[in-house]
């Protein structure tokens, strides 16, 4: 469907939250980099982030996992965290960003290991989480010579995701939506040796309860599958933002040892929280990440987990 048809079919209603969604972005983007930066963090965390309650659902996550935390510390948490969404969000937008990342040394006990499966043409699956920068992550592998495609689910707005999608392709493609289609697209991907990178720290519903933070969190074992299918190591990556804000620091993990499914997620949830712990502003706590941690659906996980760790039959 052409973006005009897509255009006719939406609401005048929806546009006009579109709109509305875009004018800080619009706002941020007439300041000089330096400044627009840090202002889109602050806009975030001080206006908009309150008005959407995100500051708060961040202050329950952390009194849920973290319950030491005293409450002046998690107040200025939520503050971080909203911050570098906001940051996270006006660097999309800002063409700017690819040249300032780009000349981001790389490091970590995994480059050996990128680079000899790239030499052996062996696909790669990159494993990360709603932490640091993404987006840098992806222009710093591209740099290295591993364009990869990422995985990534769609704005519920549909004015406000075409832009969006636009501006996620102008940093790396190809670009999987969230579905059936995406994930066949992947998978050719990956068949033909080439490289992707996921986020496997969301809330999965058809996900089995793990780990996280001491808590258990429904979580999606087929980021590991494929990587075992497709006999592709699993790297983490991860974008550190540097205290000045702008800069970062670009870090490849050892893979996770090929073993089952299971296990290799418990070790990408171990070795998230590990980072994350290191860096609590910097992970994206907004996320309902433990909201069917409990109940039918991590019964249901439950039941599949017991299964695959053999203790209970089919």
């Amino acid at each position: 469907m052409s973006k005009q048809s897509q255009s006719e079919r939406i609401p005048m209603r929806e546009r006009l939250t579109g709109a509305a969604l875009y004018a800080p972005i619009a706002l941020s983007r007439a300041l000089p980099y330096r400044w627009r930066i840090p202002f889109a963090g602050w806009l975030t965390s001080r206006l908009l982030a309150p008005l959407a309650g995100y500051n708060k659902r961040v202050r329950e996550n952390l009194a849920l996992t973290c319950p030491e935390i005293p409450a002046s510390e998690a107040k200025r948490l939520s503050l971080e965290v909203t911050n570098n969404a906001g940051r996270n969000m006006i660097e999309l937008y800002s063409p700017e960003f690819h040249d300032h990342v780009r000349r981001t040394p790389v490091e970590g006990p995994g480059i050996p290991v990128i680079q000899h499966a790239r030499e052996a043409n062996r696909p790669i699956l990159f494993v990360t989480g709603h932490f640091g920068s993404i987006n840098a992550t992806r222009v710093a592998m591209i740099e290295m010579g591993f364009p990869m495609g990422v995985f990534y689910r769609p704005m519920a707005n549909r004015p406000f995701n075409l832009h969006y999608v636009e501006a996620m392709a102008r940093i790396s493609e190809p670009l999987y939506e969230q579905g059936r289609r995406g994930m066949l697209q992947m998978v050719k991907q990956l068949r033909s040796g080439g490289y992707a990178g996921i986020l496997n720290d969301l809330n999965a519903q058809d996900g089995v309860p793990l780990d996280f933070f001491g808590k258990p969190a429904l979580t999606s074992l087929a980021t590991a599958e494929m990587a075992l299918k497709f006999n592709a190591p699993l790297v983490p990556v991860w974008a550190v933002r540097e205290a000045n804000g702008l800069d970062f620091r670009i870090i490849v993990e050892d893979e996770i040892p090929p073993s089952d499914a299971v296990t290799m997620t418990r070790e990408f949830n171990a070795r998230l929280e590990t980072m994350i712990r290191q860096h609590m502003g910097q992970w994206f706590w907004i996320h309902r990440r433990w909201k069917d941690g409990a109940g039918p659906l991590a019964d249901r996980g439950a039941r599949h987990l017991a299964v695959l760790e053999g203790s209970a039959e089919d």
